[in-house]
Formats: C-alpha cells, sequence, structure tokens
C-alpha cells in the first residue's frame, strides 16, 4: 500500500519570462522536476493608477527637490552611512 506524503504549507516560485516563446518549454521542463505539484501561467500587468495620496506625495517630493530639501548621495556607501545614521 502506498501513502501519500502531505506538506502543509508548499512554497511557491514565481518567474519572470521576457520571451512568451519560453512559456511553453520551460513550463514543460518545471512539470518534470520531482516535486513540483503545478504549474500555472499568468499573465502580470502593471497597475498604473495613481490614486490621490499617491498623487500629493509626489507632488510634496517635487516640491522638495525643488527646494533643493532632498538628501543625495553619491556613492553606495555615502548612502550606507547616511542610512547607519537614522
Amino acid at each position: 500500500m502506498a501513502t501519500t506524503t502531505s506538506f502543509p504549507n508548499p512554497s511557491q516560485m514565481i518567474i519572470t519570462l521576457e520571451d512568451n516563446a519560453l512559456v511553453a518549454d520551460v513550463k514543460r521542463a518545471l512539470k518534470m522536476i520531482r516535486g513540483v505539484a503545478s504549474v500555472r501561467v499568468a499573465t502580470i500587468g502593471d497597475d498604473n493608477t495613481v490614486t490621490p495620496a499617491l498623487r500629493r506625495s509626489i507632488n510634496k517630493a517635487r516640491r522638495e527637490y525643488a527646494n533643493g530639501e532632498t538628501i543625495k548621495c553619491s556613492t553606495p556607501e555615502e548612502m550606507q552611512r547616511y542610512f547607519d545614521g537614522l
């Protein structure tokens, strides 16, 4: 008699492909890997909606930039020092 092991919280992996021609091949390859329970394909679209709150934040950031009220870091090390000092 065969026993089936069920995992309570299976992991998921999201793969983004730039070339849609690869979808079928990648899907087929993933199904061949032991332990892969399912492979699904979804199209993801960008949500370019600008809410009123986001618009206010953008406008505030633009005003601060225009007034020189921004922080400028020229190197990653400089940025790290800034964050460490917060």
